[in-house]
């Protein structure tokens, strides 16, 4: 079962990267987006970018980092693209460079080898272009209340005036329900509320694409459940662009409007999948689950068929060995 890595020219909400013998995970391509025209905020610009080519273009991206005994590459060779008001997830089990590709997305992390495009130009370092919001709780500084936290990158970063960045501050913590907790310090916070601050953060300064590293992860389940919601509400009202960074199966296919799939270590594109058909209503039906089930098998068969073969030559060399 191989991948096919060709690149569309134009912009389809269906999954550009098939799978030999088996179709993309589609449903009625319309139900991708809806027919919602989203609210502006104060001196907003629509992210929505032009239909004509992709916002951010990965083109054979290697990464590489330096551990304690040797270089490690992270992944090797990835390409996809991502168009305005796309959420693109990249899911793979853990080790596999998913975080570090956002990283390097980021600016944080340059290539090896490849390119990182957004809006047609090279990525060469961090920007305000790009935001990310982690997994950590603990991004904000703690001496700042909470439109401080939300409104200090906007001054310094886009250069605001005080009174202009504190609205738009309390805009978007009204966007995600802390607007009551404006004047309220980080340790006052629950952990699913100062996500909520940090996510308000990244989306006021309306960057070119928001990055998110597995930002419910430490969350219990229902308190997931409830910003995965969230966050799909705030898009449909925002229409970002967003890359979303998870392990969940599950969190991707609800999430997502298209999914990448990376290999274990390194990681290397396995397909990429439509799901934009799937919500959190979807869960107990017959066909999520069977998604859920065959991109398990999609991520993990290579790493199965590789472990059965490696047994199948052991006991055949110990048989071999039995009979000389």
């Amino acid at each position: 079962m191989t991948v096919t890595p060709s690149r569309l020219g134009a912009h389809a909400p269906l999954a550009r990267r098939g799978l030999e013998g088996a179709a993309p995970i589609a449903g009625d391509a319309d139900a991708a987006f809806g027919q919602r025209t989203p609210r502006a905020a104060p001196g907003y610009a629509s992210p929505i970018a032009d239909a004509g080519g992709p916002l951010l273009a990965i083109d054979g991206v290697s990464l590489e980092y330096r551990s304690r005994e040797r270089i490690v590459r992270a992944t090797h060779d990835v390409s996809f693209d991502v168009y305005g008001s796309d959420r693109f997830v990249l899911l793979g089990p853990s080790g596999c460079g998913k975080s570090t590709l956002l990283k390097a997305i980021a600016g944080f992390i340059e290539p090896v080898g490849g390119t990182i495009a957004l809006d047609g130009q090279r990525v060469r370092g961090p920007g305000p272009d790009r935001v990310v919001v982690f997994q950590e709780f603990d991004q904000l500084p703690p001496w700042k209340t909470v439109v401080e936290n939300v409104a200090f990158p906007l001054r310094v970063a886009r250069k605001l005036p005080r009174a202009e960045a504190k609205a738009r501050a309390l805009h978007y913590l009204d966007k995600v329900g802390l607007a009551p907790f404006a004047d309220a310090y980080p340790h006052t916070l629950s952990g699913g509320m100062k996500q909520r601050v940090a996510i308000a953060r990244a989306l006021a300064m309306q960057p070119r694409v928001l990055l998110m590293d597995e930002p419910f992860a430490a969350l219990d389940a229902l308190t997931r459940r409830k910003m995965q919601e969230e966050l799909l509400r705030l898009w449909d009202d925002e229409r970002f662009t967003l890359l979303f960074v998870t392990h969940s199966i599950e969190e991707a296919l609800v999430v997502g409007n298209r999914i990448l799939l990376l290999s274990a270590h390194p990681g290397r594109v396995r397909a990429e999948l439509n799901s934009h058909a799937w919500s959190h209503a979807s869960l107990d039906d017959e066909g999520f689950r069977a998604n859920v089930a065959r991109i398990h098998g999609l991520l993990f068969e290579t790493e199965m068929n590789a472990e059965a073969n490696a047994e199948a030559n052991r006991e055949e060399r110990i048989n071999a060995e039995a009979h000389a």
